[in-house]
């Protein structure tokens, strides 16, 4: 039994660094090519390490090709998304969780239920909303839709909400702790691991969010990381050591907040969803 278990999990390490180092092969291409000397990306065979490194692509994209203006601008359409989805979706789904009225299980299917309509539905009819209040070419599509909460958050958070115990709600209540107080105070703290990944889903949405950005966005000042790649791809051509760089400074926030968010991201993954 105990040599068969082994071999079992000897044979799913196997699989699964094998699944690592194929996943690690598109990354690290690019950050090879990103590191190379223009002309010499395509040489056979390709060199995992460059001959000579070349880190002038990364201050020819950040400064020349203004990827330091577009960082900016997504970090900022990036925070203001992240904290409007976390508040928003972290009060209504508290609500939905502790609160009895009528109609709270009707609301409860309806807002999931939007989640099986696909985004291409309702694009266009978003596009002439916010082009009749005059939204066309600022951040406010991208941003105030956060401030509205999401199907997907505050679904996230309201099954780590029910596997709280109500008994916090009712002595803090007894205690004089009005609804509000409750919810800063105790609520909220333990919701930690599901708001930290709910934070991750949100930030890795809309740091590379490129379609949204693509329709709204008209002034090149404005544009996002992805949609500043996306234009660096079409307007320089045969300089793929260049796109590589910027794809690098695009993905490498990416790779650090999952990382460092990685403990709390894993935790409430786990403990979602155990409670009806």
């Amino acid at each position: 039994m105990n040599k068969t278990y082994t071999g079992l999990k000897i044979t799913a390490y196997a699989i699964l660094g094998i699944g690592s180092i194929i996943m690690l092969v598109p990354f690290l291409y690019m950050l090879s090519t990103s590191l190379t000397a223009a002309g010499s990306e395509l040489t056979l065979p390709p060199k995992l390490i460059p001959e000579p490194i070349v880190w002038n692509n990364f201050k020819r994209v950040w400064i020349e090709v203004n990827f330091l203006q577009y960082t900016m601008n997504s970090t900022f359409v990036t925070v203001m998304d992240l904290i409007g989805t976390v508040a928003s979706c972290a009060i209504v789904a508290y609500g939905l969780a502790f609160f009895q009225f009528r109609g709270r299980n009707l609301i409860f299917l309806a807002m999931l239920g939007t989640m099986m309509l696909p985004s291409q539905i309702t694009m266009i009819p978003t596009y002439f909303i916010w082009k009749s209040v005059g939204a066309l070419d600022t951040y406010y599509p991208l941003i105030l839709r956060s401030f509205l909460g999401g199907a997907f958050g505050i679904f996230l958070l309201h099954q780590f909400f029910k596997t709280l115990p109500k008994e916090l709600y009712d002595a803090a209540w007894v205690d004089g702790a009005n609804p509000w107080k409750i919810f800063c105070k105790i609520y909220l703290p333990l919701a930690k691991p599901a708001l930290s990944a709910l934070a991750v889903f949100t930030f890795i949405s809309a740091w590379n969010n490129t379609l949204e950005p693509l329709i709204y966005l008209q002034d090149k000042m404005m544009f996002t990381l992805p949609l500043g790649l996306l234009f660096l791809k079409n307007e320089v051509q045969n300089r793929m050591t260049l796109i590589m760089a910027g794809a690098v400074i695009t993905i490498i926030p990416v790779l650090f907040v999952f990382l460092f968010a990685q403990k709390y991201f894993v935790q409430g993954i786990a403990s979602t969803g155990l409670k009806g």
